[in-house]
This record gives C-alpha cells, sequence and structure tokens, in this order.
C-alpha cells in the first residue's frame, strides 16, 4: 500500500466488498475444460489492497495458483461458472460493493462426458451453451447505494465496446484492458488499463505492476463512487 494514498482510500474503510477473479473452467470431460489463460493476479492485488485499506473482504476465485496474503471476510475457491454466478448472487445482497475482475467464461459444453473422449477421429464437434451471466445478474439486483465495478477485456473497438458493456451491464465503472497493449492482460506481471465511468468519461493510466493498477482501481471507486 502507498502511504501517501492511504488518505484518499479512507472511504472504503469498512465496506462490504465482493470480488471475483481468475477464470472458470467448464469442464469437456475428465481431463479436458474450455478456460481463458486469467491467472487470477488482478483480482487477489484488489482483495489484498481492500483488505489493506480496512475493508471486509469476500474473494470469489477460479482455478489458480495464487492464495491470498490476509485472511478475508470470506475467500470461497470454485472451478465453473455457475458455482462463481451462485455465490456472487448470494452474497452481492450484503454488499456495499462489487468488483468484477474474473474471466468468466462465457460458454460451457451442453454435455460433460464422464469418461476421456479417445482421439480416434479427425474432427470432433462440441455443441456449446451460454453460461451465467453474473455481471448481468447482479446489475438487475442491484440496489440504490450499492455500487458495481465490472472489467472489459477487448481485442478491437475497446472504448465502444467497453461503454456498451457498461451501460448494458448497469455497472457504475468499468475496467477496460486492451489486449494491443504490450506486456499488459493475462500472464503479465503488469498492467496498463483505462476506466470508463457512467458519464461517459474516460480515465487512462500508464502502465504499472498489477499491485499499482489494484490501487488506482480502488482510487477511482472511492472519488467517484463513494
Amino acid at each position: 500500500m502507498h502511504p501517501d494514498k492511504n488518505t484518499s482510500l479512507a472511504k472504503l474503510k469498512g465496506k462490504k466488498v465482493l470480488v471475483t477473479a481468475g477464470p472458470t473452467y467448464e469442464p469437456i470431460d475428465p481431463v479436458r475444460f474450455i478456460g481463458n489463460y486469467s491467472t487470477g493476479k488482478m483480482g487477489y492485488s484488489l482483495a489484498d489492497a481492500l483488505y489493506e485499506i480496512g475493508a471486509e473482504v469476500n474473494l470469489i476465485s477460479g482455478p489458480c495458483h495464487l492464495t491470498p496474503k490476509h485472511t478475508l471476510n470470506n475467500y470461497i475457491r470454485v472451478q465453473n461458472t455457475k458455482e462463481m454466478f451462485e455465490h456472487s448472487v448470494e452474497l452481492f445482497p450484503f454488499c456495499d460493493l462489487a468488483i468484477l475482475a474474473a474471466a468468466v467464461a462465457d460458454y460451457r459444453p451442453v454435455k460433460t462426458e464422464e469418461k476421456k473422449i479417445k482421439s480416434r477421429t479427425e474432427r470432433l464437434v462440441l455443441t456449446l451453451e451460454k453460461t451465467e451471466d453474473i455481471a448481468l445478474e447482479l446489475g438487475k439486483i442491484k440496489k440504490p447505494g450499492q455500487k458495481l465495478v465490472g472489467f472489459a477485456l477487448e481485442t478491437d473497438n475497446e472504448i465502444a465496446n467497453a461503454r456498451e458493456k457498461l451501460h448494458k451491464k448497469n455497472f457504475d465503472l468499468i475496467v477496460l484492458n486492451s489486449l494491443q497493449d504490450k506486456d499488459a492482460g493475462f500472464g503479465y506481471e503488469t498492467n496498463r488499463i483505462t476506466i470508463l465511468d457512467a458519464d461517459n468519461k474516460i480515465h487512462n493510466f500508464g502502465l504499472k505492476l498489477k499491485e499499482d493498477v489494484a490501487i488506482d482501481i480502488l482510487q477511482m471507486i472511492s472519488e467517484k463512487l463513494f
């Protein structure tokens, strides 16, 4: 934590916060899954920073190799989107703020095979269905006074796509990551973000360690939402 920034973050002290982190894995068979390259670093950095500010932190994490630095109010490990959805919907009504940093799988196989699929054919066709939309559901059940912050990872039309997602999901802020940025996004210790608010204002940040990016995000939340 940066001592010179503690004062600006003081408004988050005592707040009940839900953070989601990491990927979700949707099983194809006992040994294969649909997932993504998320390491969970951003979400865990946010959870640790919130704890150090004095917030009550509820962290729901998909499969990753990280553990929180501190003993959080709630620390729940899940595998798939349905599990993350159920825990998020259960906890959010009791929180002041939710930060949805998880990179949730958008699709899952309609059928999960009980036994390993043998590689006997040249092609394998999987039928997929949409997973539960955690952000959309929390946006629907958000009550006056509650705040919801989302993330967007884009490869093109970044600002337009992030702005559309912000309004569609009823976010108060959205954190945009672009795969066009060098040394940023999945698998890196650093990240470069842009934050859009509900007034369509755009806030750009430089390339930083994810621990420092977490502070920038929390500062923006503190200043804009509380």
